[in-house]
Formats: structure tokens, C-alpha cells, sequence
């Protein structure tokens, strides 16, 4: 070791597992609470050759305390708090609130006896273990939470440990129990001091994705190089090796029951896709961009066990239905009814497992909406305007802003709509478009006053970016959303028009304004709720519930201030206390083979003419989550399609599961085998496994669709390398030895398969279930489990094994290309 004459500075090492990143939260609070750095403390530890055999016994010791410390005088500290207390008598100005004193000390060894031992299994069981239960009401009855903007040492130290358990999987739990002490937690983590460290530390949001597997072990956070390699070696050696739950873990799932109703017991998960307007058939994008990321998020809260409901529907209102009524004949009522179950029968062929899929042509929209206005207005935040608006003199109509297109006055766009550039994603008075042009007749439209009432959206921005600023850290907004509900107020809230003269829609019921309707923006979010209440008479349970119920919501970026700004302002403003906003999941544009979908000029595949082509619901649903644009747009192409589904499933997962059940089938007689002695390389299989299943539950949980999907396929990656590299079928020639090995390979890799079906079903249902009958084990085997183990007993008799894909041929491919060259029927 590196002696105490040639380190000028103490020596600070933090491990990046969980442990790991709780002290590392202390030590980095502290640096900012004594205008410090680390840099300015510390130094990273150097090691010489031949040192490397001691480095590695100290390095287990790292990560079994989370950090250590080397003093100047060359003694060792390995614990967290202990170097908390150091860093501070480092300081030359020991501020008064952080000086330690008697009751301080009492709840720093508090905190390492009782807390921080429970914070790595509450989140790996995703429920607060009894003991840290006890633990939490000692604090919430008996510690002085004292003012967030002069911490104690006790208090860096108890929030940092606490703060992890206020990730969405405990939140729930945290809120009903323990609410003073969350609000403390949460109070403290917007104080500038933390907020600022919350920001810079990695993954902070999302702490189950550093539990790495079940023995919580983690790598170093070091500056070393020249024995980096030699380090990762030892420490890829762990002195706990995982070891198979021999135990039998059922993946049953309890009968859903309706109506579906909030638990004081469970996870509460309330989640909602965009409201699709009615006269417009879904294209892909459309359906990738709400309703079926939503679904694959709502059938793995269900397959966690969660109290899910998932809710969509039609949105009705508007004057495009009244255009198409006139045009069809019919009355608007009808061609809801008409587009309703185009709608639905689209949904149902792609899988999307809506708990209810309502409409918002309802006496309870009404109910509702009108409530919401009378509560808002009542609190003054109601004005009246005269505002000019277009009016097509051939139609005889003002025009909903989505039936005038023009030039954008910002970007220049020539083809942007009246109430928001699809360029450059800014919102629009229709009137400020240049050249406007009605959609209907072609016409030019011309500038009409009328009388209209307004929302104060003005006076209301102080309390509602008070809330966003609490709410979109909490729950992990999308990064565009943040920008973009941060660039309206940055911009300042205006005054919006929240009526429109129109007659098929919710009534506006102020005198004076009886022969008006409400405005979409207003109208449309409320619908959420009216379909609950269509669902259940007991939609409070669910939307005024904030502290039981978590709101997920999915949509495109286009979508996300009427989301996070404006439903949100309407909620706030009634004074009830409703369920707000959660976690948001916009996402970007889906490009469609080097242009743009678009409902209007038809361009790109739509729902309808998905079925024409012959290609299973599963494969689009997998092509689209694959290629789900979370961060940046992407492009659905036909012959990237051909591609994944014949690399990733036909050759990789397909023959994985294939290959599996095929051989248990021809030499074990489809009869499951026992297990035997494992072997190193099952050790390691198994902990792959559960590196994987714990990645694949984190992004789930971070509601991170499309890394899901290619966390399941290095599962079967990972199957079909294991059973290349054993070699079975040359094992059961080398007599009962042999057999019993290759016995132990078909056991693990049976139970693998059956891992992959649980963890394909949110994304590939109908596949799943194709895997289930293969299994031959019940049809309610879908629960998610936390690790891998024992699903499949020894003795039982698999099914009979068959082709799960088939290969698709570039002739297929190009006939599909030249079928959407033109405009979808």
C-alpha cells in the first residue's frame, strides 16, 4: 500500500452499488453544504504491482461497506458515516447546524443499524421489509425533522438513505404510511443545495438499477488505470456466488376482478394513452406513440402484481365530427359510433389490453367538465374576451384550429395546422397563421370576432410550476417533456381560450356563453375522467386519491403541455385534491421509410392495413417497441423489419425456445429433468440471469419501453450460447453421468424459457401464450419474478414443441414497400 509519507491528501473510494451510492450522496451533500469539492479532499488511491493481492482483499472490504477511506496517518475507515464525520473536520468553517452534538450521534448509529441495511432488500422484494418498517415509525413519531436549509449531519445522513425509498415501486407505500416523513424528504430534495446533487449524481431516479443481481455487488468508482484490468478480474469473482432458488416460485396470478379498484395494500398504478380523435384511423406512429407503449407498461405493472387500470378512448367533440356528419349524412352521434369501433376492432387485432376503452360523447363528460369549470370560476380564474377567430364563409362555420393549415409564423413551416406546428412543436392562434387555408373547401378563410371565455392561466403559473418542479423529478418525466413544459414558462403562461362556437360538444353552462362549447384542450384531458366514471361510480377512488394512486401517462411530444400544463392547471385550480401526473412518457416522431406519417395525406401504414398484410400483431408490436422513439425519432422501415424478425426472433429467440423444448421433448421424453451438482458455469448463467431480470425490471419501472425488449433478448442470447457451449446432445452419449449433466442443462434452460415467456408478455402476448401451451404449464403464469429460480418442477411434462416465427423473404418485403407507396384505403 501506498504509505502515509507519499499521499497528500486523504484517500476517498466509493463503490457504485447501492450502499455505494447512498454514501456517495452523504459525502457529495456535505462537499456542497462546506463549499467543497471532492477534488479539493481527497485523491484517488494508487497501487503498485506488488500490492495487487492485498488491493484485492481491500476492494472486497470496499464493497461490502460502500466507501473507504485512507486517513494521512494511514488508518482505514469503512464506514459511510464515520467518513461524513471526517470530511467535516476537514473543513476550516464547521457551519453551527453541522456540528455533531449528543442526539445527533444517537440517530447516525440509528440510521446504520436500522436504515441502511433495509434499503437494498425493500427495493429488491419492491415492498419495505418489517423490519424497516418499524424502523420508519421511530422517525416519523420521534426525529425532529429539522429545517431543510440548515441540515444537521444526521439529517445529510438520514435523507440520503431514505431517499432511494421514494422511488415509484415504494413511493405508495412511503405516502400512506410515513407522510410526514416523506414530506420532509421530498422538501429537502428541492432545496437548492441537494436539488443541485440529485441532478449531477448518475441514475439517482432510478435506484433499483444499481442493485446488480441479489448480492447487491457493484464496481469500483475509481480514476485508476494502470490496474484496472487486474481489478475488474478480482472483483468479477464475488466471495458469495448465486446459487438457483431451489424452492418452487409460482408465476400465478391472481383473477382480475371488475370494477378494478385502488387497494390500501398494493402498488395503486392508474395509466392513460392519448385520446385518439375519432374521425382519424391510428397509424403506426400513432399507435406506437400512446397506446401500445402504454400497454406494454400497464401488462407488466399487472404481471408485478400492481392494482393496474388502464383506461383510453375515443375523443368525440369537435367540429371535424360535425364536418363529416354533414358529409356523410348522418348525424355527428353516428359517425362516433361509427369510427368508435373502427377504433376498437384496431386496438383489439394489435392486443392493446385497455381495462376500459370509453368516448367522451357522455352525460359524465358533461357532469364532470361542467363541475371542474364551476369550481375553476368560482375561484376567479375565469375571464371573458373577444377574440378573432377564422370563419369559412363556404362552409359556414368558424374552423377548428385542425382544419386550417398555413405558414407557420415562427418556423416558416408551409404546412403547419391552427393550433400547433407539427415543425417546430409551438403552439398557435389559428388567426396568426400566414396564407390560412380551410381544409374542408380549400377556401380562404376570413377573421371573425366572437365572445369567449378564458382560463387565467397567468395567475395560476406560480402554483402549477411549483408543482412541476416537485413532480417531474419525482417522477422521472421524459427529458422532453421537462424542456418542453419548461419553455412555457419560461415563455409565461397566457390567458386560454377555453370555448369555441360550435354545437357537438360538452355545453359551456355560464349564461351568456349557453350556445358555445368547450374548447378541445379544456374539454378532451377531462375525458380521462369521465371514462373512469363511465367505467365505475367509484372514479374517486382513483382520480382524487393522490396519495394511494400513481398517474402514468403515454403520448407523443406534441401532447405533452395540454399534460403537464394545462389539465394539471384546470385540477389544481378546483381546489380538490385530484391525482395529478406522475410520470409522463412522451415520445418522439416514428418516421415512416424516409418520410413523415401523416393522417391527413395518408401517408405510412395505418392500423386498418395492418391486418391486410398477413403479418402477425406480435411482429409489429415487437418492431414497433424496438424501435420505440424514446430519445429521438426513428424510422419504421420494412426491410429493418425483415431484419429483426429474422435475426432477433426466428434465429435468436425462436430457436432458443425451439431448441429447448425440442431436445427435453426427444431425450427426456418432454418430462422435465432433475438438477444436479452446478457447476461454475451455471453459477455464472444464473447470475447473468439475474443481472438481466433486474435491468429488465428497472427500465420497466423508469417506464423505459423499448430497453425491455432487448434486455428479454439477451436472455435467450444467453440460453442459446450456454446450450451451444455444454453440448447436450453429445453429453447424453456418454452414459449417466453425462446424461444427468446434460439432465441439469435442460432443467435450467426449460426454466430460462419459461423466464423469457413472462418477460415477453407485455410486449408479445400472443407469442407468450404460444410459449405457455408449449410449456404446458396454467394460462395464468405471468407474474414477473425478482429472480431466477425454480418455475418448473423436475417430473413435468412439457407440451409439444413447435416453430414460434417464420423467415421472411426480401420478395415479401418488396411487395410490401410497393403496397404503401400509395394511400392506405
Amino acid at each position: 500500500m501506498a504509505t502515509a509519507n507519499s499521499i497528500e491528501k486523504p484517500d476517498l473510494i466509493v463503490c457504485s452499488n447501492l450502499i455505494g451510492r447512498v454514501s456517495k450522496l452523504k459525502f457529495e451533500i456535505l462537499f456542497s453544504l462546506l463549499n467543497s469539492s471532492w477534488d479539493q479532499l481527497f485523491q484517488r488511491h494508487l497501487v503498485t504491482e506488488e500490492d495487487i493481492e492485498q488491493e484485492a482483499i481491500y476492494l472486497n472490504s470496499v464493497i461490502v461497506a460502500g466507501a473507504a477511506l485512507e486517513t494521512k496517518k494511514g488508518i482505514f475507515i469503512l464506514s459511510s458515516n464515520e467518513i461524513c464525520k471526517y470530511i467535516i473536520t476537514l473543513s476550516s468553517n464547521i457551519p453551527d447546524n453541522l456540528a455533531e452534538t449528543k442526539d445527533t450521534r444517537t440517530w447516525i448509529g440509528f440510521e446504520a443499524s436500522s436504515i441502511s441495511p433495509q434499503i437494498h432488500p425493500s427495493l429488491s422484494q419492491h415492498t419495505l421489509t418489517d423490519t424497516l418498517k418499524v424502523s420508519l415509525q421511530t422517525l416519523e413519531s420521534a426525529y425532529s425533522l429539522t429545517d431543510p436549509e440548515n441540515l444537521s449531519i444526521s439529517d445529510v445522513i438520514i435523507f440520503s438513505s431514505l431517499f432511494p425509498l421514494t422511488a415509484p415501486i415504494l413511493l405508495v407505500q412511503m405516502n400512506a404510511s410515513y407522510p410526514k416523513l416523506l414530506k420532509w424528504v421530498n422538501t429537502v430534495a428541492t432545496t437548492p443545495v441537494v436539488n443541485n446533487v440529485l441532478q449531477k449524481l448518475p441514475v439517482v431516479n432510478n435506484w433499483l438499477r444499481v442493485t446488480q443481481g441479489l448480492t447487491g455487488y457493484g464496481k469500483l468508482d475509481t480514476k485508476e488505470t494502470k490496474f484496472d484490468k487486474l481489478k475488474r478480474e478480482k472483483l468479477s469473482k464475488p466471495p458469495i456466488l448465486p446459487t438457483l432458488n431451489l424452492d418452487k416460485v409460482s408465476l400465478l396470478a391472481p383473477e382480475i376482478k371488475h370494477p378494478i379498484l385502488p387497494c390500501t395494500d398494493k402498488r395503486n398504478i392508474l395509466i392513460t394513452s392519448a385520446l385518439p380523435y375519432v374521425n382519424n384511423v391510428p397509424h403506426l406512429g400513432n399507435i406506437i406513440g400512446c397506446v401500445l407503449s402504454a400497454d406494454v407498461f400497464a401488462r407488466y405493472c399487472r404481471a408485478r402484481g400492481y392494482q393496474t387500470l388502464y383506461l383510453c378512448g375515443t375523443d368525440e367533440y369537435g367540429t371535424a365530427t360535425e364536418i363529416k356528419a354533414v358529409q356523410e349524412g348522418v348525424t355527428p352521434q353516428q359517425v362516433c359510433n361509427k369510427y368508435y369501433k373502427k377504433h376498437k376492432n384496431i386496438y383489439d387485432w394489435f392486443e392493446i389490453s385497455f381495462d376500459t376503452f370509453g368516448r367522451t360523447s357522455t352525460q359524465n363528460q358533461t357532469d364532470i367538465a361542467q363541475e371542474i369549470f364551476w369550481k375553476i370560476q368560482k375561484r376567479g380564474f375565469i375571464k371573458d374576451e373577444t377574440v378573432e377567430q377564422l370563419f369559412c364563409e363556404n362552409c359556414s362555420t368558424f374552423l377548428a384550429d385542425r382544419l386550417i393549415t398555413g405558414t407557420c409564423p415562427s418556423c416558416a413551416y408551409d404546412d403547419a395546422s391552427g393550433d400547433q406546428c407539427d415543425n417546430c412543436s409551438k403552439l398557435i392562434n389559428a388567426v396568426e397563421l400566414i396564407q390560412p387555408q380551410c381544409q374542408i373547401c380549400k377556401n380562404r378563410p376570413f377573421v371573425k370576432k366572437s365572445q369567449h371565455i378564458f382560463l387565467d392561466m397567468a395567475r395560476m403559473q406560480p402554483e402549477v410550476e411549483e408543482w412541476v418542479a416537485k413532480s417531474a423529478p419525482r417522477g422521472n418525466w421524459t427529458p422532453n417533456s421537462r424542456s418542453i413544459t419548461n419553455t412555457w414558462f419560461k415563455e409565461g403562461l397566457k390567458p386560454r381560450c377555453i370555448s369555441r362556437d360550435l354545437k357537438w360538444g360538452t355545453p359551456v353552462p355560464l349564461e351568456g356563453f349557453t350556445d358555445k362549447v368547450f374548447y378541445v384542450w379544456f374539454d378532451a384531458p377531462i375525458g380521462y375522467i369521465s371514462i373512469t366514471a363511465s367505467y365505475t361510480d367509484q372514479w374517486e377512488k382513483w382520480w382524487k386519491n393522490p396519495n394511494n394512486v400513481l398517474l402514468y401517462q403515454f403520448m407523443a411530444k406534441d401532447n405533452v403541455p395540454f399534460h403537464t400544463v394545462m389539465f394539471p392547471s384546470c385540477l389544481i385550480t378546483t381546489g380538490d385534491e385530484y391525482t395529478l401526473l406522475h410520470h409522463i412518457s412522451a415520445s418522439e416522431y416514428l418516421n415512416y421509410e424516409g418520410g413523415k406519417f401523416s393522417k391527413r395525406k395518408g401517408v405510412g401504414v395505418f392500423g386498418d392495413n395492418a391486418r391486410e398484410t398477413k403479418i402477425p400483431a406480435d411482429i409489429f408490436r415487437f418492431y414497433l417497441l424496438y424501435v420505440r422513439p424514446e430519445t429521438q425519432d426513428t424510422l419504421f422501415s420494412w426491410s429493418d423489419l425483415m431484419s429483426k424478425n429474422n435475426n432477433e426472433l426466428l434465429n435468436n429467440l425462436g430457436n432458443f425456445v425451439n431448441r429447448s423444448l425440442a431436445f427435453t421433448k426427444k431425450n427426456f421424453n418432454g418430462i422435465v429433468p432433475p438438477v444436479g451438482n452446478l457447476k461454475q458455469v451455471d453459477m455464472q448463467l444464473i447470475d447473468q440471469i439475474n443481472l438481466e431480470l433486474t435491468n429488465y425490471i428497472a427500465t420497466l419501472e423508469d417506464a423505459r419501453i423499448r430497453d425491455g425488449i432487448k434486455y428479454t433478448l439477451n436472455l435467450s442470447r444467453l440460453g442459446n450460447g450456454y446450450i451451444q457451449d455444454a453440448q447436450p446432445w453429445v453429453l447424453i452419449k456418454e452414459g449417466e453421468d453425462g446424461m444427468s449433466r446434460a439432465g441439469t442443462i435442460m432443467n435450467l434452460s426449460v426454466n430460462l424459457v419459461c423466464l423469457v415467456m413472462v418477460l415477453l408478455q407485455p410486449y408479445m402476448p400472443n407469442t407468450c401464450e404460444a410459449i405457455r401451451q408449449q410449456l404446458n404449464i396454467p394460462n395464468n403464469s405471468t407474474l414477473i419474478p425478482v429472480e431466477f429460480a425454480k418455475f418448473i418442477s423436475p417430473g413435468h411434462e412439457i407440451g409439444t414443441p413447435l416453430p414460434l416465427f417464420r423467415k421472411f423473404e426480401q420478395a415479401e418485403i418488396d411487395g410490401y414497400q410497393q403496397m404503401f407507396r400509395t394511400k392506405p384505403k
